[in-house]
């Protein structure tokens, strides 16, 4: 029998519950290169504890969003006002619905980071940044191979 919720054992978070889409994502080759890329770029060459990189950072915000977004949508703590504000996400499945999409984006938000992170951005042509990188990734036929949407560049602006 397939697993649903699947475990990935976190130093800070303790576990990090993914389902089996979020799994998939985290699975796919532009993700798994975060294992890889410093999140203090050359930061641990001062500080020798200063280790961790993109992928555990991804993996944390995906945890503390869904934490933050629990609370922050949970009926008692909306008022009226608020309520009448998020319309949608007042209701169960829209609700859900977001809380999909928010992590899903919150573990693929640093997946366009070169090595040495921010430090090597300069090295990039002329209009082109890590949240370019990040978009043309999560639009590619490699992120769609792990089940993601293929989605039209302009469904991925900047705000």
């Amino acid at each position: 029998m397939p697993k649903n919720i699947h475990e990935v054992r976190d130093p800070i978070h303790v576990f990090v519950r993914l389902d089996s889409d979020e799994r998939r994502v985290l699975d796919s080759r532009p993700l798994q290169r975060l294992r890889h890329i410093h999140q203090l770029a050359m930061g641990y060459l001062v500080y020798p504890g200063a280790t961790h990189k993109r992928f555990e950072h991804s993996l944390g915000v995906m945890e503390l969003a869904s934490r933050v977004f629990d609370v922050v949508t949970h009926r008692e703590n909306v008022t009226d006002e608020i309520r009448n504000l998020l319309g949608p996400i007042s209701v169960r499945d829209r609700r859900a619905y977001w809380r999909r999409v928010l992590r899903m984006a919150a573990l693929c938000h640093d997946v366009g980071h070169l090595p040495f992170s921010h430090s090597t951005e300069r090295l990039l042509p002329d209009g082109w940044n890590h949240e370019r990188l990040t978009r043309e990734f999560i639009s590619s036929e490699e992120m769609e191979k792990y089940g993601a949407p293929r989605l039209h560049r302009s469904e991925l602006r900047m705000w």
